[in-house]
């Protein structure tokens, strides 16, 4: 299956200059959300993942996929303010500023391994940031499974030291 036939595109979105690529077409497809189960299955074994964890919004909607295909748990990793209890927190520089993420302080046990999941890897940001904040925790990062890498922003740039795998590759 060719999911980049799948993938949507949106010219100047959020701000002009920007090609917005758009996994949310793939979600109307079975047979495509299937693909992806079985693509990352290939490569992410069972028993090196105890737990996914979803970034903020997108990557919920990946790691729910493959937590039930695996039969695993799914933790999320959300901007601040979004989550009940006590939380973690971990600030970060995005590209125009800052931005804060949280994670529920006991929702990962000491060495869990986790599996990060999102739709997309572009600065990759966000991504690090979310294996800081794990770590931070307690978590193992076992990788990263995306749909969509935005290879111009070398966002695996810096999380490269870790086992990351994309679907497609723009």
């Amino acid at each position: 299956m060719n999911l980049k036939d799948k993938i949507a595109e949106y010219p100047d979105f959020p701000k002009k200059g920007i090609l917005f690529r758009d996994f949310s077409p793939i979600l109307k497809d079975p047979s495509a959300l299937s693909f992806i189960a079985d693509e990352f299955s290939k490569y992410f074994h069972p028993k090196d993942i105890d737990v996914f964890a979803g970034i903020e919004s997108r990557g919920f909607i990946l790691a729910s996929i493959l937590a039930s295909r695996y039969n695993k748990g799914l933790i999320m990793v959300r901007k601040a303010g979004k989550l009940p209890g006590k939380t973690v927190k971990l600030s970060y520089s995005i590209e125009y500023g800052k931005d804060t993420i949280e994670v529920q302080k006991d929702v990962i046990k000491e060495g869990e391994k986790i599996l990060i999941c999102d739709d997309l890897l572009a600065t990759g940001g966000t991504a690090k940031a979310s294996a800081k904040l794990i770590e931070k925790v307690g978590g193992k990062i076992t990788g990263f499974a995306f749909v969509i890498e935005l290879t111009e922003l070398n966002g695996i740039k810096g999380i490269n030291n870790y086992n990351c795998k994309s679907l497609v590759r723009y």
